[in-house]
């Protein structure tokens, strides 16, 4: 309930508590030491580097495959991973250990140590498979729902009910004229209830929980079993106890993070949560049973009235105890059960990671719970407004790290590419990630036969897989851009307010659940309308949440929050408000803020609790707020020394001087912004169409601009100029699918190289002659050895040997320098069409490896006569796979879901076209000159 002291104390209270304190220097905690030269990479750390969910199949595990697996992850460029014991491979099973067992313990340790050895980290999930959950769960702490029974009763009958099973939590009759009688009392200890029933007719309504029938998904052994009820917080600690037990006497070091998968519990009630409703709302849910439950709220409900024929007033009624319904269980898991768990993994000295998508609860505060919060993205789900609410979180509360679950089902089986992956990297370093967990990797032993081990869901990121080959180089790009988005601070100028309060009054489901999936829940709704605004125009911002909000302080004219500062807070379109987050957000003005209000200021208080007086307050504060309108149409009201600003989102930002990042009108360029010792870093990356030549530009006034090529890990200093509005505009070219990082640095070009671009100068040569090609890795034959004077797919060459055949092969060529080259002239290797990842070598030097388009790289001084070119093509695994459904080959030999398509139904690859493979060119020579200023496009 929300207290009830007079407005202006109230306000009054705020503004004194908005002193900085303890905030300075929250912002700053954890973060990276900058290295002391602009242009040099921060030297790679395990969390640079990017980590994978590593599935233990029936957790089968021995030491010397472990080492050879942690050996080779190193190798790649890897800096941890994340253990989850899944079910196992069949004919495995007398190597399966049970979860937790004392032998399951002994190779956690072993594991912990060995990859600490190597250099890697270890993370684990609090359970197995996913969601928390196990055979320690009872019927009572499963997750749960309402078991809802509706009994009419005529006027002046008896009614005789007896309950079968527990006893229900709560029993009503609700008559005419709102009459309402609480037959609890009356049931006998044999759950039998005879009562009388006066007057009427009368509705009786029981309401008790069954488990809801979710378990513990892809479980191993000794890990089966119910679900948590996340709404039940001993549920939590009972089931918490169980690792105590687990951990005592534990023998080695303990991992980096405990992790908490995705919300995909299936829980909307608790055994005690009538008392923790009317602890926290201040009234007592049962006398409302006949609102709360709606159409979909529960499967066997039988609900007291269809939505569509409630009168207006018990229609506002039904939402706002339903509202209030959602807030109660989203308090619960916030404020008892998670930091239950937290507090467990910290007290043991170790971090916790968690993905609250999926919850019911107010995902920004659910996600600052942790210390590493996690996003994800699938398959086609990419939302990056979706995932800047766990950066949010990040940024809002001072977390140093946003990791996300990378790759799940990022295209089908076997045909992933190291470019898929980079694009997807590129769109969540854009919405705030730092730190990558691909999905995945499955632990398996070299016994097993090609493909080995797999997990059903996620790109194939494992040393069988023929793209491991080149991984390295991608490792290499994420390690960079991850060392620089790691450094310092988010860098965003707003703060965007979610009013969850307007999406918990919808009636509905009492379990809305927030996924990465179906995100009605987010574009319906105001805050999603406003964030694609601001997102599309530029403007670098963070979501807030009520508890966060009413953390924020002032400082220096900026609104403070733990993990640091912002200009301006902008409450979308928002009907109903708590009374304190309004008092919050006027004290705020009052100390100085900018707070712009969307269309209008909020006019109603949520939920059903002690209502008007809670309206009579939001009254009292809005009459403090005096709005006059402006020569821009927007209404203004000075306040205190600062601002409150009434109308359109765009004018509004713009009457407060928030500069946008124009960057963004080239289409298909997304940015992240990073504040530094040096100044800002921009991570920029093309995912438009078109390539972007010309003046690029940076609102910010920098001294000077370097540029950090994290896929070359070339850098130097490039041309920039200013521009008006304290701006600064670089020169840049990023063709379609490129990425690149930018320092505006805040002092004058330190010592360096300048950045050279490559200027056409003549037209591309190609190379011509007899093209030698071996294949050196892969299966499950190595073809035999051909030659070439037209390049093309080596599936059209050497028959059912080479179409079934997925690895690397090495095409060599022998050409002389082409004649007539200007002294000035460099050449720029262009191999055309690759499937799919390059290494290059000229004349014995490793030049460097490509896995993105377009497959391009600057060659040194050729020699005049004989020079030596061999590009090591590697391809995916789709080829071989096709062979092995063709030739049915039983290598899906997984227990539980096994092997799946995109679709869920049983994967076979046998109809599979043939795939090309290879390199296909044209290879041709394109004769530039270096420049530090490229000329106009």
């Amino acid at each position: 309930m929300e207290t009830s002291p007079s407005v202006r104390l109230l306000l009054g209270w705020m503004v004194a508590s908005l002193s900085w304190g303890a905030l300075a220097a929250a912002g700053e905690a954890g973060a990276t030491t900058a290295p002391p030269d602009p242009l040099a990479w921060p030297a790679a750390t395990r969390e640079t580097r990017p980590w994978a969910y590593w599935w233990w199949m029936g957790s089968a595990v021995d030491r010397e495959n472990l080492t050879r697996e942690f050996t080779r992850y190193r190798d790649a460029g890897m800096g941890g991973v994340h253990l989850v014991p899944i079910y196992g491979a069949k004919g495995w099973e007398e190597k399966y250990l049970d979860y937790l067992s004392p032998r399951w313990m002994e190779m956690l340790a072993y594991a912990v140590a060995e990859a600490g050895r190597l250099g890697l980290g270890v993370d684990m999930t609090t359970g197995s498979g996913w969601c928390f959950g196990g055979p320690r769960v009872t019927d009572e702490e499963a997750n749960a729902l309402a078991v809802v029974q509706t009994f009419p009763v005529a006027a002046g009958a008896t009614f005789n009910q007896k309950f079968a099973g527990p006893r229900p939590q709560a029993l009503m009759a609700f008559g005419p004229e709102g009459w309402k009688v609480d037959l609890l009392p009356f049931v006998g200890a044999d759950g039998t209830l005879t009562w009388p029933a006066n007057g009427g007719p009368w509705r009786v309504i029981a309401v008790g929980q069954k488990p809801s029938g979710q378990r513990v998904k892809r479980a191993g052994p000794g890990g089966a079993g119910w679900m948590l009820n996340l709404l039940h917080p001993p549920a939590v600690a009972h089931y918490l106890r169980g690792f105590d037990e687990a951990f005592r006497g534990y023998p080695g070091p303990l991992p980096r993070a405990q992790y908490h998968d995705s919300y995909e519990y299936r829980s909307e009630w608790a055994p005690d949560i009538l008392a923790q409703f009317e602890r926290r709302r201040g009234y007592r849910l049962p006398d409302h049973l006949d609102v709360l439950f709606t159409p979909g709220s529960t499967p066997r409900g039988q609900p007291p009235a269809p939505v569509a024929h409630r009168p207006p007033a018990e229609a506002d009624r039904a939402a706002r105890v339903q509202a209030d319904y959602r807030e109660t269980i989203s308090d619960v898991i916030i404020e008892e059960s998670l930091p239950q768990w937290t507090d467990w993994a910290r007290h043991r000295q170790m971090l916790t990671r968690n993905q609250a998508h999926g919850s019911p609860g107010n995902l920004l505060d659910l996600y600052a719970l942790a210390d590493i919060p996690e996003t994800e993205m699938f398959n086609r789900d990419r939302n990056p407004l979706i995932a800047k609410f766990a950066s949010s979180a990040a940024h809002v509360a001072g977390r140093r790290l946003v990791a996300a679950e990378t790759g799940t089902w990022l295209r089908e089986h076997f045909t992933e590419t190291l470019a898929d992956v980079k694009h997807l990297l590129d769109v969540l370093f854009a919405s705030g990630v730092n730190h990558v967990i691909y999905h995945g990797t499955c632990y398996s032993p070299d016994e097993a036969p090609w493909p080995g081990w797999l997990f059903y869901a996620s790109t194939q990121m494992n040393p069988r897989n023929p793209i491991w080959r080149d991984v390295p180089a991608l490792n290499a790009y994420a390690t960079r851009c991850q060392s620089l988005l790691q450094e310092g601070q988010s860098d965003h100028d707003v703060l965007l307010y979610w009013p969850i309060h307007d999406l918990w009054h919808r009636e509905g489901a009492l379990e809305q659940k927030l996924t990465v999936h179906r995100t009605e829940w987010f574009e319906r709704e105001s805050v999603g309308r406003t964030a694609d605004f601001l997102w599309k125009r530029g403007f670098a911002f963070d979501y807030v949440s009520d508890r966060q909000l009413a953390a924020a302080r002032m400082k220096e004219g900026r609104v403070a929050v733990p993990g640091g500062e912002y200009r301006v807070v902008v409450v979308p379109a928002c009907r109903r408000m708590p009374v304190a987050t309004l008092g919050r957000l006027l004290a705020l003005a009052d100390a100085g803020a900018t707070v712009i209000f969307a269309e209008d200021l909020p006019r109603d208080v949520p939920g059903w609790g002690d209502l008007e007086r809670r309206r009579a307050d939001l009254r009292r504060l809005l009459g403090l707020v005096t709005l006059a309108k402006d020569q821009t149409g927007l209404q203004r009201a000075r306040f205190g020394r600062g601002v409150v600003l009434v109308g359109e989102t765009a004018a509004a930002l713009a009457a407060a001087s928030i500069a946008r990042e124009s960057l963004v009108d080239h289409p298909g360029l997304l940015y992240a912004r990073r504040r530094t010792a040096f100044g800002r870093t921009y991570f920029l990356a093309n995912r438009g169409p078109q390539a972007i030549d010309g003046w690029v530009p940076l609102a910010t006034d920098a001294a000077s601009v370097a540029i950090l090529d994290p896929m070359s890990g070339r850098t130097g200093i490039v041309a920039s100029r200013k521009a008006a509005g304290d701006r600064t505009e670089v020169r840049l070219r990023l063709a379609a699918g490129e990425s690149l990082l930018v320092r505006a640095l805040n002092a004058a070009a330190p010592p360096g190289p300048a950045w050279r671009w490559h200027e056409p100068a003549g037209n591309p040569v190609s190379l011509a002659g007899t093209w030698q090609v071996r294949f050196v890795a892969g299966g499950p034959d190595l073809p035999p050895s051909f030659a070439t004077r037209q390049l093309g797919s080596w599936t059209d060459r050497g028959g059912e040997a080479t179409q079934r055949f997925a690895g690397t092969a090495v095409y060599a060529l022998t050409f002389d320098a082409p004649a007539e080259s200007p002294d000035r002239t460099r050449w720029v290797l262009d191999l055309g069409r690759v499937h799919q990842s390059a290494r290059v070598r000229l004349n014995g030097v490793e030049l460097g490896t490509l896995v993105v388009p377009p497959f391009r790289l600057a060659l040194p001084t050729l020699q005049p006569v004989g020079n030596t070119l061999e590009i090591e093509v590697t391809s995916v695994a789709a080829n071989r796979i096709r062979d092995l459904d063709r030739r049915q080959v039983p290598w899906r030999v997984f227990h539980d879901v096994n092997l799946v398509n995109l679709d869920y139904k049983p994967f076979d690859a046998s109809g599979w076209p043939i795939r090309k493979a290879g390199l296909l060119g044209p290879v041709t020579l394109v004769p530039v000159v270096e420049s530090s200023a490229p000329s106009s496009p």
